[in-house]
């Protein structure tokens, strides 16, 4: 059963006892009614972003029905406008769905349709101010220096923190985490944030290059050096200098070439394959690794004195599961930068579509929710794909959490986003999810959330 909305519905008719009847059934409901006798006296009262729906006679003296719908609709193509037409009127209502309402009713009707007809129309109007209000978000992170940290739980927030603090030092940096997990964007952001950011940024992945050519790849070679090199070539790291390295998958280098590239971390310099005269280096080295490199030495698969001399400052990136709160968010920045590329329309979250992906268990992290939300910009709309039934084909074989554990990741992050959308104002937002006062903040309590943390610093 729904909690009451209290959301606004906007109910325009030059007849006295429709707009009484109309309101006293809304109010009933739970929704705010507000009457008006005229399109242009509730055009001048309508408020911008308006979170609910409208309900307009088509006949009035003056501006009518269809000519307020195109008025409404150059303002906000999105917001639901429903359109009451006489008895038998079928034509007219036909011309108001083809010029965008969203519904329409036929004198008389009954409350029961009424109250239908809104409820679908503000839960879509909720739908798309979420997804405009995601937008904007994105748009704020978009604009930040270097590339973007998608989310706001706590762990993303103090990994955007150290990021910030370790890009103003020169020492090197080790980054650890699984597949996925945004290694090469947290990479770049730190280069980007950084005194280098004018200089360039070189990102090698040491598993793809061949081993029989990583050395002349990383180091260059002089014109003679080996059998092919018939002109001198410069290196990665000679190509940088003044910039940064990024060295992906470094647990993957050969051995006989850490040694090398321990001498290059210790020296700063680089001798090219075939020169006698080193070349001194001014870089920044980013190294990144999904195993653990102690382990890695310990067993000999790598070098101890390089892992210790690339462990100076070691930055863990965490899981997508660790941080399921930002899947709805991150997905939503994916399907809009996805569709902007292809021309299409990003499509909005319903609450089955977050319990889809509040429930995966994301193995691919990161870069398989990116992946799935291209797939559904291309796929869903077209083919009318659900989120779920593209999880399945993803990931057959991964264990979705139990029941109960959905159950509170999903509240979880509703609280989270109505906790946004009203910037942490616990009133509006206990009336948003209907529920009392005391029984929000136990569920703060529960979740380890904070009104605090999600109100503006300009705010009172």
């Amino acid at each position: 059963m729904h909690e009451p909305s209290t959301l606004p519905v906007m109910v325009i008719d030059d007849e006295p006892h429709l707009r009484i009847t109309a309101s006293q059934t809304l109010e009933l409901a739970g929704y705010t009614p507000h009457c008006f006798e005229s399109a242009e006296q509730a055009l001048a009262a309508l408020p911008p972003d308006f979170p609910g729906v409208i309900v307009s006679d088509i006949r009035m003296p003056g501006m009518g029905g269809m000519e307020l719908l195109h008025e409404l609709h150059s303002r906000d193509a999105t917001l639901p406008i429903i359109l009451i037409t006489g008895h038998g009127d079928i034509s007219t209502a036909v011309e108001a769905m083809r010029a965008g309402a969203w519904d329409f009713l036929e004198k008389p009707f009954a409350g029961d349709q009424l109250l239908d007809v809104v409820r679908r129309g503000i839960e879509k109007r909720q739908l798309s101010l979420e997804n405009l209000r995601l937008k904007a978000e994105l748009e704020v992170q978009q604009a930040a220096l270097g590339p973007r940290l998608v989310g706001r739980t706590q762990v993303i927030s103090r990994l955007a923190a150290m990021i910030q603090r370790i890009s103003q030092v020169e020492a090197d940096v080790l980054l650890f985490g699984e597949t996925g997990t945004g290694k090469d964007l947290v990479a770049r952001a730190i280069h980007e944030r950084s005194a280098r950011r004018n200089s360039p940024f070189m990102a090698i992945n040491c598993g793809a290059v061949p081993e029989n050519t990583i050395e002349s790849e990383l180091f260059g070679h002089e014109k003679g050096a080996f059998t092919g090199a018939v002109e001198r070539r410069i290196g990665k790291f000679e190509h940088a200098n003044g910039g940064t390295v990024f060295l992906d998958e470094i647990e993957s280098m050969p051995l006989a070439l850490q040694v090398k590239l321990l001498r290059v971390l210790q020296e700063r310099s680089v001798e090219r394959l075939g020169a006698n005269e080193a070349v001194p280096l001014n870089i920044r080295v980013i190294a990144a690794t999904k195993v653990d490199l102690k382990v890695a030495a310990e067993e000999g698969r790598f070098r101890e004195d390089l892992y210790y001399r690339l462990n100076v400052v070691t930055l863990p990136l965490p899981a997508l599961r660790e941080r399921r709160e930002d899947i709805p968010l991150l997905f939503q920045h994916f399907a809009v930068v996805a569709a902007n590329r292809s021309g299409l329309e990003a499509p909005t979250l319903d609450s089955h579509a977050v319990a889809a992906l509040l429930a995966h268990d994301w193995p691919g992290n990161v870069r398989e929710l990116r992946n799935l939300a291209e797939r559904y910009v291309l796929l869903g709309a077209a083919f009318d794909y659900r989120l779920d039934v593209l999880l399945e084909g993803g990931a057959a074989d991964t264990q979705e959490p139990t029941l109960p554990r959905q159950v509170e990741l999903f509240e979880k992050s509703l609280i989270s986003q109505s906790l946004a959308r009203h910037h942490g104002r616990v009133t509006d937002v206990c009336r948003h999810l209907g529920i009392p006062r005391k029984t929000f903040y136990d569920k703060l309590k529960k979740h380890g959330l904070s009104a605090d943390d999600y109100r503006h610093s300009s705010e009172p």
